[in-house]
Parts: structure tokens; C-alpha cells; sequence
């Protein structure tokens, strides 16, 4: 089975402080990457807009990306409500999607 890949834009909400959002979001991805299942967890700031954030993501498996929603770190980021998505994405190598739809 393949990795699961994953990409998200978040962005943050009106009326919330961007300096506590970014913290916020350095102390998720420390704690996220040392989660089971987590191969990947980055967030990326836009040069052009600091508000927003791109999260590259890839877990073991679907289940693991759940596990990691019921962790008490994302648990807690969520509940700050500073960002909202904007967008998932879910991915793959180039050339697995024609593969994995013929399955």
C-alpha cells in the first residue's frame, strides 16, 4: 500500500493574531512529526500573504492522518481556532492515479 499524501491551505481567521498563530503552528508541527504513522508534516508561511499556510503532509496510511486529529496537541491547536482550511488536497506519485483507479 502506498503512503498517504496529503496537502492543505490553511489560512487565519479574522480578528486572530498572526504571531500566535504562527507559534501555534511551530509547536504543532514539532509535536505532529514525532506522532506514529507522521513521514512528513511541514507548514510553509506564503512570502505574499503571511496569513496563509500550506501544509505538506504524508502519513503511512489514512488512518494514521485520523489518529492524528485525535491527538491532544491538534486537539488543543484546533481549539484556538486561529485558522481555518481553505483546501485538501489528497496525492500521490505521478502515474499512481491511473494505477490504483484500475485496481
Amino acid at each position: 500500500m502506498s503512503n498517504y499524501f496529503i496537502s492543505a491551505g490553511i489560512e487565519l481567521k479574522s480578528g486572530a493574531d498572526l504571531k500566535e498563530a504562527q507559534e501555534g503552528l511551530r509547536r504543532l508541527v514539532e509535536q505532529t512529526r514525532s506522532e506514529p504513522g507522521c513521514l512528513l508534516f511541514e507548514i510553509r508561511q506564503n512570502l505574499e500573504n503571511p496569513g496563509r499556510f500550506t501544509l505538506w503532509e504524508c502519513w503511512t496510511d489514512k488512518q494514521a492522518l485520523a489518529d492524528h486529529f485525535e491527538a491532544e496537541h491538534t486537539k488543543a491547536y484546533l481549539a484556538r481556532d486561529l485558522t481555518e482550511v481553505n483546501y485538501i488536497e489528497e496525492l500521490s506519485e505521478i502515474g499512481q492515479v491511473r494505477e490504483e483507479a484500475n485496481r
